[in-house]
């Protein structure tokens, strides 16, 4: 027996020691589902980091097919590839549904933390009209977010937009009068809102070529290319009456603006459309829809270069009103990236995450 104990214990001693085999990864997953009629996915990649990314998609018109399970978007893979865990919401409506999706992303995150466990961080990321999504939800909610990025994102109150938007409406009503193949009363009256897009643009399109001056002036003022110009006033147009149509009214006027910058501003101060908000309408997108500029976690904004629906001027609103509440920490406003509106590789989408975390 001592023999036997002698010869086993010198073959240990001359064998290799065997490292112990580690747990396999977890594969990764994908869960969906529906939370008060939004669709949601969540998915998690095999080398997950333990932070979550609540991403917000951007603007989808009314009508538009939903695929189930609901689809990713495609700044999910580059996420995914960075180690992050990914939940996004459909939202429960479609259109300027910015006030949905605010309670559509809180409630799933709430649905997210009670099945996910080990998050470390829960991060905010927003494309255009989710910028506005992560916004409002980095100051609402503070205490769940590590910080947030809103990309190309549409980082103004509901009211604010509605000022812009208006502006471009009746601009281009003042400019191209009863302009063929568009109601008779221009495209900030209600009747605007009942014309399929499709013919909205065409009609748009139309008045631009036959008086391409007052086109070149109205882009000029508007900050967008001319070529992306019947674009931007369609959309505009759209969005304008789509928060009316939420609000229950128009909810922003124009009584008593002085507007500059349209050529003769006499005579176009004399001449433009005077239009006066509904005080409830009003009451309405200032309460579901406001800002305060009153930060407390870290915020990374960037924008593309030459964005024909994120002009310059509406870029500067937020950050001037972080700055105005004092906010802390300010906003970090990357330098542009990639053309057009929502042009981001997966690379930057993920360095601009990234950027937040090192506030």
């Amino acid at each position: 027996m001592r023999a036997l104990l002698r010869l086993t214990l010198a073959l240990a001693l001359a064998l290799p020691s065997m490292p112990l085999l580690a747990a396999p990864p977890a594969p990764p997953r994908m869960l969906s589902g529906e939370l008060q009629g939004a669709p949601w996915r969540l998915d998690i990649p095999a080398d997950w980091n333990g932070d979550l990314v609540m991403l917000a998609h951007g603007y989808e018109p009314v009508g538009t097919p939903r695929e189930s399970p609901m689809a990713a978007n495609e700044a999910t893979a580059p996420l995914l590839a960075a180690g992050y865990a990914v939940a996004q919401s459909a939202y429960a409506s479609q259109g300027w549904a910015v006030a949905d999706a605010i309670n559509d992303v809180e409630r799933l995150r709430q649905h997210t933390l009670a099945g996910l466990k080990g998050v470390r961080n829960t991060w905010l990321l927003g494309f255009s009209m989710g910028g506005a999504v992560t916004v409002a939800s980095l100051e609402r909610h503070p205490a769940h977010y590590a910080g947030g990025v809103s990309l190309c994102g549409a980082n103004l109150s509901g009211e604010q937009l509605a000022g812009d938007l208006l502006t471009t409406v009746v601009a281009f009503d003042y400019f191209f009068p009863h302009a063929e193949g568009l109601p008779a009363a221009g495209l900030a009256s209600s009747e605007a809102a009942s014309v399929p897009q499709g013919e909205l643009y065409q009609g748009i399109v139309n008045a631009l070529q036959r008086a391409p001056h007052s086109a070149a002036l109205l882009a000029a003022q508007l900050q967008v290319a001319s070529d992306a110009l019947p674009g931007t006033i369609s959309l505009h147009a759209l969005v304008l009456h789509e928060l009316a149509k939420r609000s229950g009214g128009m909810p922003v006027g124009n009584i008593g603006v002085v507007y500059r910058g349209f050529g003769d501003d006499v005579a176009f101060n004399a001449g433009v459309q005077r239009i006066a908000a509904v005080p409830a309408a009003q009451a309405r997108v200032r309460e579901t829809l406001g800002l305060t500029g009153a930060l407390k976690r870290p915020l990374v904004i960037q924008f593309n270069n030459d964005d024909p629906t994120i002009a310059p001027r509406m870029q500067e609103r937020y950050p001037q009103l972080a700055a105005h509440a004092g906010a802390t920490p300010l906003p970090r406003v990357l330098p542009a990236a990639g053309t057009g509106h929502c042009g981001f590789s997966g690379e930057q989408v993920v360095a601009a995450l990234k950027a937040a975390a090192m506030r």
